[in-house]
């Protein structure tokens, strides 16, 4: 009984140490979220701005269509899926949410190798390598608040290799943060360029605006930086969603913990009650033979 003794207080001191492990990391995921989510509402003021020049510089081309390649849809021959994923573990269902919508979007609507994949994060790369599905481009080690200066290549990769037709369409597959229990699996289209409305363009339009060298010179800059805007917002909210993931998975293992030492202290309690029980026993039982 008493080694019974010494293994269950063993396994409450190393349950312990594991507490205070997992709610050091949620604390630290915590902090990392409110950093990201400042970072994504930073952005969100820049990504508007962009957002309405652009609409008002194509207020023609949205409204009567364009030959312009970023806008202009192109017979699919190949498509390009950006897909962002963590580049560690201990995310709760982070990764295998994205990655298996990605697989069930491969495996719906692409029988043969008419598809790209560009990945971002150390996970994502080995999922799809393991599978023999090839990775055109990949980035690992991104940061936890990354710069565009980080995460440019890639953009700046993924854009020439839709200018260049290596594929036809371009998608960002991650998760988008909600709030700090929820996420949600988004597939955005990056290219062609789609989602602006002409609606949205303000009153003055271009008439607003000294153009210089020229408006076709400006747009051929400015469509690409736009694009890569977009991508870029799409990596800061799937970091934001990685960290509340983090913190997450970290709380609810802390949560864990402290109810495995609550119960191996009842266990505990329970046999150190039975072996003094069995000594009393044994005491009286001794007592009783010497009457």
């Amino acid at each position: 009984m008493v080694g019974s003794l010494s293994e269950i207080k063993g396994k409450i001191l190393s349950t312990e140490k594991t507490s205070k492990i997992t709610s050091a990391m949620r604390m630290v995921s915590s902090a990392k979220l409110v950093k990201s989510e400042q970072s994504a509402r930073d952005f969100q003021t820049y990504a508007s701005k962009i957002r309405q020049i652009t609409t008002d510089l194509l207020e023609s081309e949205l409204t009567q269509g364009s030959d312009n390649p970023m806008l202009a849809s192109r017979p699919v021959k190949k498509t390009g899926y950006i897909v962002i994923t963590s580049d560690k573990g201990l995310v709760g269902g982070y990764n295998s949410k994205i990655l298996k919508a990605v697989m069930d979007m491969i495996d719906e609507y692409h029988s043969s190798e008419d598809y790209a994949i560009i990945s971002i994060g150390g996970v994502g790369s080995d999922f799809f390598k393991a599978r023999h599905i090839n990775v055109a481009y990949e980035l690992r080690g991104l940061e936890d608040q990354p710069s565009f200066e980080q995460v440019g290549q890639i953009i700046l990769q993924s854009v020439e290799m839709y200018k260049n037709e290596l594929f036809d369409e371009l998608y960002v597959c991650y998760n988008h943060h909600v709030n700090s229990i929820t996420s949600q699996v988004r597939v955005q289209q990056m290219l062609p360029i789609t989602e602006l409305d002409a609606n949205e363009a303000s009153d003055e339009g271009v008439t607003g605006f000294e153009l210089e060298p020229n408006r076709d010179q400006i747009l051929e800059q400015l469509l690409p930086q736009y694009t890569e805007s977009l991508i870029y917002g799409a990596i800061i909210d799937a970091k934001t969603a990685e960290h509340a993931a983090g913190m997450t998975a970290m709380q609810t293992a802390t949560d864990n913990a402290k109810n495995v030492i609550n119960d191996l202290t009842i266990q505990y309690n329970r046999a150190r009650q039975a072996a003094i029980t069995q000594e009393i026993t044994e005491i009286v039982a001794g007592a009783n033979a010497l009457e």
